[in-house]
């Protein structure tokens, strides 16, 4: 069975598409189920490099633009980025920036989201069940409620669920030592 979960979206800042995944650290995983989602699939980075994805880039503001207005002396027909590498390029600009940087380069709220490690795939991401290497679900619950073959497709011992990830989170908290 080969499917197609992952379609592309818009990016915010760019505007331009792709599937996002992240490779953010399992001490990090609560986090970001609560700015994001509760439910995700893990895929090994092998399969998602051979899909055409790879890291996010982040660039500061001022390169962001400097590229966009970037003309080849030598190659006239060369401008901006290259359109396979824009769905990877994201201008970020942190709080810790210093204020004059902000102010001349970045109109918005400071943004950094590289504590994310982001990865992404420049068109909808098409995959088979046996190349999913974890799911991750909010509660026992929710592995209830979803059909038999699919969790055996995938294999049971796959689901990762939040509710008992954050018992241990909080009996063990070991990324705080």
């Amino acid at each position: 069975m080969v499917l197609n979960l992952f379609a592309m979206h818009r990016l915010p800042w760019t505007n331009k598409s792709a599937v996002a995944f992240t490779e953010c650290p399992w001490s990090s995983l609560l986090d970001h189920t609560k700015q994001y989602s509760a439910y995700g699939l893990g895929f090994k980075k092998s399969h998602l490099f051979a899909a055409g994805g790879g890291p996010a880039i982040y660039l500061r503001p001022h390169l962001h633009e400097n590229q966009a207005d970037f003309r080849s002396e030598t190659k006239p027909e060369w401008k901006g980025f290259h359109p396979e590498l824009y769905a990877f390029v994201t201008p970020f600009c942190p709080p810790y920036a210093p204020k004059a940087y902000r102010e001349k380069h970045w109109k918005k709220p400071p943004v950094d989201y590289s504590q994310e490690r982001e990865w992404r795939v420049p068109h909808d991401f098409v995959f088979e069940l046996p190349q999913v290497e974890f799911v991750i679900v909010p509660d026992y619950k929710t592995v209830a409620k979803l059909p038999t073959a699919l969790k055996d497709s995938i294999g049971r011992e796959k689901f990762i669920m939040l509710e008992v990830y954050s018992q241990i989170e909080k009996l063990w908290p070991v990324h705080l030592l």
